[in-house]
């Protein structure tokens, strides 16, 4: 397994450069021993793994420690229940690795994992057992979460998708723990986006490892499946009136709530190209909606449901965690120059206090730093984002066999990714950049670019970041 990576950053943007010494500063104290297992807990008071963040959030960290990132994908695994689930998170108690079963929270899961094969060297076993994992976990959902038979997936409480609080979940319980849904609820058991998406992303996944392993007729009949499950999400839960992915609740009537998670459903790349682009035009660059001046709101500014609560809460304000799937969210569509507003609208928003918090006002952008536990500070979504907007805009990001760079206009920084014997570096005059590989000039980027290369850095593609 590669061991031995690293990231310097160096910048003349006085505010970025303490943003990002106190991200990675901070994100040491995030390293947690769980029985002999060193792994990157979610932080803030969230002292445990969570399947919503956590192996997204470990194959971000693998740029810096990949011992962790690796540790974040192979616990939830190495604890997958006999009837295929996997846990919504894990915990340290009484100095046991504990595997809680009372939720999903949330399934950002797939697609790092796989990264995380091509990250730490492409190990068959590593990619067994997580072909193993997914065809298990899908299994699981299909025999357990449509519990009325219409073919549509079904979130049995707040924590199943992560929306803590939701004014639109009403009467439902937090987290639960039974195999049928509970009962005498206002909208539960409700048909989701989300927990589709979780199927789709699953078997998306499968198909492609299934053609990594040399399996044609098992991709063949995994795209197959993974098509299904698109189908139904836009026959079922596409709503072409309004342009956006709607729930449905127990008594099969659209959920009106105009919510954030058709861009959830966009990081688990589960709709269509046509379904993202209406989205993103109508609704998340909608000022009145989704384009506040802290843009991404959970729920729509403008809808009845909306809430500006200052303690966690998914009924309103701007989630860290958000921000931290918009990356992916938005590269699957073609909206790389999203990337860097939003980096941006981050950076300022945290500021100088250098306070990681989990929420963000959408009319003021101020940090919401009291949780329920007290003062918060060190949350990983909010840390690892400001991160990995730094990496997407003036670094260098690996994925899969490819190398993307970075050169967003506008300060002078340098960037430099070690990565076992490889040494990828980039260096912004603030009007372009020049990059390097293993101390080689390979390309001249314009300003506003994001380069694609091989590992060797021989340029495959160029896409244009300016707005």
């Amino acid at each position: 397994m590669i061991t031995n990576t690293s990231v310097r950053f160096e910048t003349a943007d006085a505010l970025l450069q303490k943003l990002v010494d106190a991200a990675e500063c901070k994100s040491l104290d995030n390293i947690k021993d769980f029985a002999g297992r060193k792994v990157l807990i979610e932080g803030g008071g969230y002292e445990k793994i969570w399947l919503e963040t956590q192996p997204m959030g470990g194959e971000m960290y693998a740029k810096r420690n990949m011992e962790v990132a690796l540790n974040n994908q192979l616990l939830f695994m190495e604890h997958i229940r006999e009837d295929g689930r996997i846990p919504g998170s894990i915990a340290m108690i009484d100095g046991e690795r504990v595997a809680q079963f009372n939720k999903f929270q949330g399934f950002c899961f797939p697609a790092p994992a796989l990264n995380m094969y091509y990250l730490m060297g492409k190990d068959r076993d590593y990619l067994e057992l997580l072909y193993s994992t997914l065809e298990r976990f899908d299994a699981y959902l299909w025999k357990v979460r449509d519990s009325d038979g219409d073919g549509c997936l079904e979130t049995w409480c707040k924590y199943d998708t992560g929306e803590d609080h939701a004014m639109r979940y009403g009467d439902a319980p937090d987290g639960w723990t039974q195999e049928v849904p509970p009962e005498g609820c206002e909208v539960v058991p409700i048909a989701s986006i989300d927990i589709m998406s979780f199927s789709y992303n699953a078997r998306e996944t499968l198909a492609e490892i299934s053609r990594i392993l040399g399996k044609g007729d098992l991709e063949q009949s995994w795209q197959s499946k993974a098509s299904q499950v698109a189908d139904k999400i836009k026959s079922y839960l596409w709503s072409e009136e309004r342009g956006a992915c709607l729930d449905r609740d127990k008594h099969h009537r659209v959920m009106p709530t105009m919510i954030h998670n058709t861009l959830r459903a966009m990081y688990w790349h589960s709709i269509s190209q046509e379904m993202a682009d209406r989205f993103v035009r109508e609704h998340l660059l909608n000022p009145e909606e989704f384009w506040t001046k802290m843009p991404l709101p959970s729920v729509a500014v403008n809808d009845p449901l909306f809430r500006n609560i200052t303690t966690n809460n998914w009924s309103g304000q701007c989630e860290a965690l958000t921000y931290q799937r918009a990356i992916r969210a938005l590269e699957n569509y073609g909206y790389d120059h999203l990337i860097p507003y939003l980096g941006n609208k981050l950076f300022h928003a945290i500021g100088q206090d250098l306070v990681f918090v989990q929420q963000y006002d959408p009319f003021t952008m101020k940090p919401s730093t009291v949780c329920l536990e007290g003062e918060q500070d060190a949350y990983g979504p909010a840390m690892l984002s400001v991160m990995e907007y730094c990496a997407r805009m003036y670094g260098v990001h690996l994925e899969r066999d490819r190398v993307y760079w970075g050169s967003v206009a506008g300060t002078e920084c340098n960037y430099e990714q070690e990565w076992a014997d490889m040494r990828y570096r980039i260096v912004n005059s603030g009007k372009g950049a020049e990059a390097f590989v293993n101390g080689r000039k390979v390309f001249t980027a314009g300003p506003d670019e994001k380069i694609i290369t091989d590992l060797q850095g021989n340029v495959l593609r160029r896409i244009s970041l300016a707005r």
